[in-house]
């Protein structure tokens, strides 16, 4: 059957207790799963796809934790090492009035950083497989190259690649280098996310329209554009075609983006549409997949938390349908 990879890191998020206030002035946090391609793994489990995550650990108990809270959820975890060399990554977050954060990496090396390209193995992947990454784990060290592996792999195999630069400047010595990154990796990559807030550091260009134009490079063929409440836009050669948000109240907006690309890349899984194609998807199958990817997004803005908060299909059908009535 096929399933969505994801890889990169799985961490903890520390959570804090107050909102509104600067991380240094936090009084107390609680702990919650968290690392972007993990999140994505667990927004399609709960939805009720097949997902995988592929990464790596610390032999210590938060490491166990990431993995149980994805087992949990329905992740296949048989692509997940151990080491004793790095603890698991931590992030400390602080939550402003409006929900938007600020983080605190302790990674220096953390375990995830030191997935080895040998350990991924080829044999894993299958046409109509779907692998997602990130940026975070596109720093220099060894699981650069087991995402060179992976994606190459994959594309072998016949899959689909789907990249979320997920910027996080705070993890890069300098954010050149992180833009580096993100554009190497970028035309290996059949489906580019990118948020509205991300546009124009990744490109260099102030220009809208010029900047997404300039995502089409190498392997891309369909950009998702997304503008947090004021919904997404499905852009390739051909269209252009957009889809508003819906109104919630904002609890928290961690994983929210996981949430929407991961209920996204479900919707591509279960309809078998073929994204590695120029004409693979029409305008009327991008809105559908954009308005049900933006209702798990919403739903999951609503609660508190990345994994926690991740709805599962029913939620997401309530949702949308609630808003049609």
């Amino acid at each position: 059957m096929e399933k969505v990879f994801t890889i990169g890191e799985a961490l903890i998020d520390f959570i804090p207790a107050e909102r509104g206030t600067e991380l240094k002035a936090v009084s107390g946090f609680s702990k919650a799963a968290g690392g972007a391609p993990a999140n994505v793994a667990c927004a399609v489990a709960r939805l009720g796809g097949e997902s995988a995550f592929i990464g790596k650990l610390g032999k210590d108990a938060f490491g166990d934790f990431l993995l149980d809270t994805m087992n949990e959820a329905g992740v296949d975890t048989s692509r997940v090492f151990r080491t004793d060399e790095a603890n698991t990554a931590l992030a400390f977050v602080s939550l402003r009035a409006d929900g938007e954060r600020e983080f605190s990496f302790y990674r220096n090396p953390s375990a995830d950083m030191l997935l080895q390209q040998e350990e991924i193995d080829e044999r894993w992947f299958g046409a109509g497989d779907i692998l997602h990454f990130c940026s975070v784990d596109l720093i220099e060290a060894p699981v650069k190259y087991a995402h060179k592996k992976a994606i190459e792999a994959v594309k072998r195999a016949g899959g689909i690649v789907s990249f979320d630069p997920n910027v996080r400047l705070p993890l890069w010595k300098r954010p050149e280098l992180c833009r580096d990154a993100i554009l190497a990796f970028l035309p290996f990559s059949h489906i580019v996310k990118i948020s509205d807030e991300e546009l124009a550091f990744i490109t260099g260009m102030d220009d809208e329209d010029r900047a997404l134009a300039s995502l089409f490079s190498g392997d891309v063929r369909h950009v998702i554009y997304t503008r947090g409440a004021q919904g997404a836009e499905w852009i390739t050669r051909g269209f252009r075609t957009a889809v508003p948000g819906y109104a919630v109240q904002v609890a928290d907006t961690t994983g929210a983006g996981d949430s929407f690309i991961g209920a996204l890349l479900y919707r591509l899984l279960e309809e078998r549409l073929p994204a590695n194609e120029e004409r693979g998807i029409g305008a009327d199958q991008a809105r559908a997949l954009l308005t049900f990817a933006n209702a798990a997004a919403a739903l999951t803005t609503s609660r508190s938390g990345a994994i926690p908060a991740l709805p599962v299909h029913d939620e997401v059908l309530r949702m949308m349908e609630e808003h049609r009535a």
